[in-house]
């Protein structure tokens, strides 16, 4: 089988049982590249008389390492790359790193080909899945939920009245100066206390002061050197909320009534709640699809998903200003603990795919380019841009693959969600608690699948 992506041209054949070999067709422009990266770093490393490192022109270092060096470093630091991105593109989902079997190019100004042989995941054997029975909230608007929101509208126009009998407590307003020894600093500063917008040393201190104190207050700066503060209330002021009435809706909301807003709130967050449910139905429907066909990935594709996973914490804990090493020392997780529940992870991502890109073959799903178009200019249009030359592009250069894919294993799950049996979660946790013959029965043979399988619906 043969299949076009962009530029790169790649032929899958089945070699044995879950093992396939995939030849794959480079292109000039990136064998080009290659082999420039790759000089790049030989010309860092090798010393040259008259030449500083990492400027070695290239017939000066051809000359000195040769030129087959330099193409074996191309290869060798590229061609993992090449092989995962035309796995992926065919769809295959490779449990072990493949043989690669190639002669190394003679010219970086024409495409160059390899074969990787590699054993891969087998195909599920599918269970009728319309006798699966997955748990399904009926979700309810708790009364304490609509009146937190129904609060949240009376603080929207709230007003703020001096405080003058009492001493200051969370949730009030205060009006601060922050000298320091000089007396120098923020004067008149206005700040809830609460809201975190203060060291916690001095949010401490203010609770319990009273209109007209001072206090000296000392705290640690993040370098561990500490700072005294004068804090000096100016003013207490406390949040009145109105009455919930009528009047309100009428001036915090469109609504006329109080009736009329609590059954809007009530329809919303019944609204939210409902989608809630449907996403955990979802989930649950794949799992326990995932779980009646026995399928355990394993391998350097739930590696590499778990190299994405905390690549991705990292860069998120880091964009809040936190170091990493800080975050696990304040969440408590030691790092073995934190890699096994991403890999963890990693699994069952990989393992709802592998199911429902069986279910879509199964079911012989497809996607037309009119679904694709369709979908790629309505995201054009919403961001203001012309779909005509984004969709040409996408076309073009093989993108539609991964999003056809991601379409037909939507189209799986909705299919699975409507055939599925919903029943209700305390029946379920029953029912789980209860053994039977069937958890003991032995795992069955599996076959290989790839993209171009067929079996009938």
């Amino acid at each position: 089988m043969v299949w076009y992506n962009g530029f790169v041209q790649t032929q899958l054949e089945e070699v044995a049982e879950n093992k396939v070999r995939l030849t794959v067709e480079v292109p000039r422009g990136d064998v080009e590249h290659a082999v420039e990266h790759a000089a790049s770093d030989l010309a860092t490393q090798v010393k040259i008389p008259g030449f500083r490192k990492g400027k070695v022109p290239m017939p000066v270092l051809v000359s000195r390492v040769g030129k087959e060096r330099i193409f074996a470093e191309a290869v060798e630091s590229h061609i993992g790359g090449w092989f995962w991105t035309a796995a992926a593109r065919e769809g295959l989902r490779p449990v072990a790193q493949p043989e690669f079997d190639f002669e190394l190019p003679t010219s970086d100004r024409e495409g160059w080909s390899f074969t990787a042989t590699v054993d891969v995941q087998p195909k599920p054997e599918l269970p009728d899945w319309t006798t699966l029975e997955v748990p399904r909230p009926d979700p309810t608007v708790p009364d304490e939920l609509i009146q937190a929101e129904l609060d949240a509208v009376r603080a929207s126009v709230a007003e703020l009245v001096t405080v003058e009998d009492r001493p200051a407590q969370p949730g009030d307003t205060v009006v601060v100066d922050l000298l320091d020894s000089s007396g120098e600093g923020q004067r008149d500063y206005v700040v809830e206390l609460g809201s975190g917008r203060l060291v916690e040393e001095i949010e401490q201190a203010l609770v319990g002061m009273r209109a007209g104190e001072s206090k000296s207050v000392e705290f640690e700066l993040a370098d561990d050197t500490s700072r005294s503060v004068e804090v000096v209330v100016n003013e207490l002021r406390e949040r009145v909320l109105p009455p919930l009435d009528d009047e309100l809706a009428r001036a915090a909301t469109e609504f006329a009534t109080l009736d009329e807003l609590r059954a809007e709130v009530q329809a919303r967050l019944g609204e939210q709640l409902e989608a809630e449910a449907d996403g955990m139905f979802r989930a649950a429907a794949v799992d326990k699809l995932v779980e009646a066909a026995r399928v355990e990935p394993k391998g350097p594709l739930v590696d590499a998903r778990t190299r994405e996973l905390l690549n991705g914490l990292v860069r998120s804990v880091e964009r809040r200003g936190v170091d990493f090493d800080t975050y696990l020392a304040l969440t408590g997780q030691p790092p073995e603990e934190l890699v096994a529940r991403l890999q963890a992870e990693a699994s069952r991502s990989v393992a709802r795919e592998i199911v429902l890109e069986a279910l879509a073959e199964r079911l012989g799903i497809e996607v037309a380019d009119d679904e694709i178009r369709e979908l790629v200019a309505e995201q054009a249009e919403a961001e203001g841009h012309d779909p005509g030359p984004i969709v040409e592009e996408l076309f073009r250069h093989g993108g539609d693959r991964a999003l056809r894919e991601d379409l037909r294993m939507q189209k799986a799950l909705d299919r699975l969600a409507a055939d599925v049996k919903p029943i209700a979660p305390e029946l379920a946790e029953a029912r789980d608690a209860i053994w039977t013959p069937e958890q003991e029965k032995p795992t069955t043979e599996t076959k290989l699948w790839t993209p171009g399988s067929k079996e009938p619906a």
